[in-house]
């Protein structure tokens, strides 16, 4: 419920329906008209992009009405009281969508990676879920091997520069480049929700990520082997004919295709 994690979202639907398949984004009221003009362009092509809408909580969770993304968020509460409420209220989304996927049954429901719930509402009527994940393979890699190895618990000190284990090109940190959350020893609700995203993940169909093979091909590489997104040049031919990220979203459509047959 973010600008930065809607956006590629949006575009990744455009993709898709431009490759001849129906596409349908699921939002919240006030967060429609954002798509809404962000895909007319795509509309106006004859793509078969849609939109459906779900209410959003926000009174129910104490926020005030008309809060439904983080740029609503208002100055009266902190921030951080504020965006758990949000996180609150998108957790009572589930029985709306479910009732959505029932009546409309697609053949893939793309969940963006704090949305942990939506891979067993969908799995609820036997659909593949697919996590978005709005930040690179490289992120997706060192999270996930200092989560694995903990090396920032033995340092001497927070500007100590530490390896992180496993990941390709000898990656070097400190403990003060480090989010908070990661060096507390401490559960949170976002330390669950971290679990809860990283265990959803594991149970999902698979990932897709907000990047391109060529720009980061060491670290899919590795994020794959793990078992589970000039350089604008390189974009360009990876979203072309035959480029790769062109090449492995065909394949998916078809992988998709091939398991409602």
């Amino acid at each position: 419920m973010a600008h930065g994690h809607m956006i590629p979202t949006i575009d990744m639907a455009k993709v898709f329906a431009s490759r001849g398949v129906k596409a349908t984004i699921v939002t919240t009221p006030l967060n429609a008209p954002l798509v809404s003009r962000t895909i007319r362009r795509s509309k106006g092509l004859g793509f078969d992009i849609n939109i459906k809408t779900i209410k959003f909580p926000a009174v129910e969770v104490g926020l005030p009405e008309g809060c439904e993304n983080a740029d609503s968020i208002t100055s009266h509460e902190t921030e951080g009281e504020m965006t758990k409420k949000l996180f609150m209220a998108t957790t009572m989304l589930q029985q709306p969508l479910e009732k959505l996927l029932q009546e409309c049954h697609p053949d893939c429901l793309i969940a963006d990676m704090f949305l942990p719930w939506t891979t067993d509402a969908a799995a609820k009527f036997g659909i593949p879920r697919l996590v978005f994940h709005g930040i690179s393979c490289f992120s997706l890699c060192t999270s996930d091997c200092l989560n694995r190895y903990k090396p920032y618990n033995k340092v001497s000190s927070d500007s100590e520069l530490f390896v992180v284990p496993e990941l390709p090109g000898d990656i070097k940190f400190t403990s003060k480049q480090l989010p908070d959350y990661m060096k507390q020893n401490v559960e949170t609700d976002f330390t669950r929700l971290i679990q809860k995203v990283r265990e959803s993940s594991l149970k999902s169909y698979g990932i897709v990520v907000n990047s391109f093979y060529e720009l980061e091909s060491d670290y899919a590489n590795f994020f794959k082997e793990l078992g589970r997104k000039a350089l604008g040049g390189m974009a360009k031919r990876a979203i072309e004919e035959d480029g790769s990220s062109y090449s492995n979203l065909n394949a998916l459509i078809e992988e998709l295709r091939g398991r409602r047959h």
